[in-house]
C-alpha cells in the first residue's frame, strides 16, 4: 500500500516560495495602474517633444548649412543629400536622442519620485462634471457679453460728449 507523504489539505504546499512572493508590478493590466500610467504617458509624450524638437533643430541646420557656398565647398557631404534624405535622417536622429531622453528621465529616481508624487496629487483633484463645466461657459460667455455692450456704450456716450466739449 502507497501512502501519500503530503496530504492534498498540507498547509506547506501554500507557503511555497511562487506562493509567497509579491505580485510583479510590470504585468498590472492598464485600469490598475492608477496614477502610474499618467507618469508614463508623460514620459512618452516628453521623449517625442524632445525627439520633434531635435528633428527640426537639426533639419533646419543641415538645410542652412547646405546651402552655404563655403561649407558646400568645404565640406561636400553636407550637401550630397537631398532635402527629404535630410529630413529622414534628422528625424531619426531625433527619435534616437527622444528614447534617450526618455529612458533617462525615467531612470532617475528624482524625476520619477516627483512625476508620481505630481501624478498622485492629480489623482486626488475633484474634476469638475460636464453640466458644472457647460453652466460655467455660459455664466463667463454672458458676463463678456455684457462686459462688452456696455463698454461699447460708454465708449459711445463719453465721445458724444468730447465732441460736444471740443466740438468736430
Amino acid at each position: 500500500m502507497t501512502t501519500d507523504t503530503n496530504p492534498p489539505n498540507d498547509p506547506s504546499d501554500e507557503l511555497s516560495p511562487e506562493a509567497t512572493e509579491a505580485p510583479d508590478d510590470s504585468s498590472a493590466v492598464p485600469t490598475q495602474l492608477g496614477a502610474t500610467r499618467y507618469v508614463l504617458a508623460a514620459f512618452f509624450a516628453a521623449g517625442m517633444a524632445v525627439a520633434f524638437l531635435v528633428a527640426k533643430t537639426t533639419t533646419g541646420a543641415w538645410n542652412r548649412l547646405a546651402d552655404n557656398a563655403w561649407v558646400s565647398a568645404h565640406i561636400p557631404a553636407l550637401s550630397r543629400l537631398g532635402e527629404d534624405d535630410r529630413a529622414t535622417w534628422a528625424m531619426l536622429l531625433g527619435a534616437v536622442v527622444g528614447v534617450w531622453a526618455a529612458v533617462y528621465a525615467y531612470r532617475r529616481d528624482d524625476v520619477r519620485t516627483w512625476t508620481s508624487e505630481v501624478a498622485s496629487e492629480l489623482a486626488k483633484v475633484t474634476w469638475p462634471s460636464k453640466k458644472e463645466v457647460t453652466n460655467s461657459t455660459m455664466v463667463v460667455i454672458a458676463t463678456s457679453t455684457f462686459a462688452t455692450v456696455y463698454l461699447a456704450l460708454l465708449d459711445r456716450f463719453w465721445g458724444f460728449v468730447t465732441n460736444l466739449v471740443y466740438g468736430s
